[in-house]
């Protein structure tokens, strides 16, 4: 049995942990508010973007394919059935967030199985997924680029240097397509780890309405010049919602986390004091049998 010396240094211990898991909830909490502001503010930016990207789509779609280079490879993979692929992989710089990185690895490893055979150029942005990526062994796949140490602090700079580092490979490398696998922002209580597809844009469909109210509009150069300049900012658009989107998971993920583990510590706590009250009661009553029974011996 565990001296009364033993639990209370146990106990000890653990109010410790607890003090630092709800701080660090604390801390997550004050951080969230934050995060989900900053992405109510950049969707409606996002979404006009995509519209507008949309509709020349559906103005240019026949005449981009056949007539400009640099316009196909952005909406188009036809012919590339066997090229390289571009995988953006999105995690934490620390642990202690629950399943948030377990899941986006259980997303990833699916998908590398299935692309096994082919090239993959891999951008990494989080220690965690860094560290997974360089982890993997069997695989035709490069490191391109990694972002770590820009969580809880992402900012538009740190999708225009990821996003220009991923164009700049999939227009050099003959990149057949790009998938960025990231954790979702549902709610404080929910995390959905998704795959997008971000290029080729083939996903995107003229709406029946597109293109009227551009054609009341006179574009200079032209339109597909500025579909050109369009796009790849549509690109790191995407990218930084998708940067928003992480950070703002994982700070829900932490403080759910931190919460059930200060929770857990509580219970700990509550069974080590009762585990102490019946050590020191025992240890009484041991006490207390050994006078009464050296009181007998010197009567008898």
């Amino acid at each position: 049995m565990a001296s009364l010396r033993e639990i209370k240094r146990k106990i000890k211990s653990v109010k410790a942990t607890r003090q630092i898991m709800y701080t660090m909830k604390m801390v997550a909490s004050a951080r969230i508010k934050k995060a989900q502001n900053a992405i109510l503010s950049s969707r409606p930016f996002a979404l006009k973007l995509e519209e507008l990207v949309s509709e020349l789509q559906g103005e240019l779609r026949g005449a981009l394919v056949q007539d400009d280079a640099r316009l196909r490879e952005f909406f188009s993979s036809d012919g590339k059935p066997d090229a390289a692929l571009c995988l953006v992989l999105v995690s934490s710089d620390k642990g202690m967030c629950g399943p948030f990185n377990s899941n986006i690895i259980r997303q990833a490893v699916p998908w590398l199985r299935a692309h096994k055979g082919r090239k993959i150029y891999a951008f990494a942005v989080g220690r965690k997924a860094r560290d997974f990526l360089r982890s993997l062994r069997g695989l035709d796949m490069v490191l391109v680029k990694d972002l770590t140490g820009i969580f809880p602090n992402a900012g538009f700079a740190h999708a225009e240097m990821l996003g220009a580092a991923l164009l700049e490979t999939y227009a050099s490398k003959n990149v057949g397509g790009v998938t960025v696998i990231y954790n979702e922002f549902k709610s404080l209580l929910t995390q959905k780890p998704a795959a997008m597809e971000l290029l080729p844009l083939i996903r995107k469909e003229a709406r029946p309405q597109a293109g009227r109210k551009l054609r009341d509009y006179s574009f200079e150069p032209g339109k597909a010049e500025f579909l050109k300049l369009l796009v790849p900012r549509y690109i790191k658009a995407q990218l930084y919602r998708v940067l928003l989107e992480s950070q703002a998971a994982e700070l829900a993920a932490r403080m759910n986390a931190m919460e059930s583990a200060s929770n857990n510590a509580d219970d700990i706590i509550s069974g080590l004091t009762l585990r102490l009250n019946r050590t020191r009661q025992s240890a009484i009553t041991t006490e207390l049998t050994e006078i009464v029974a050296g009181a007998e011996a010197l009567k008898s």
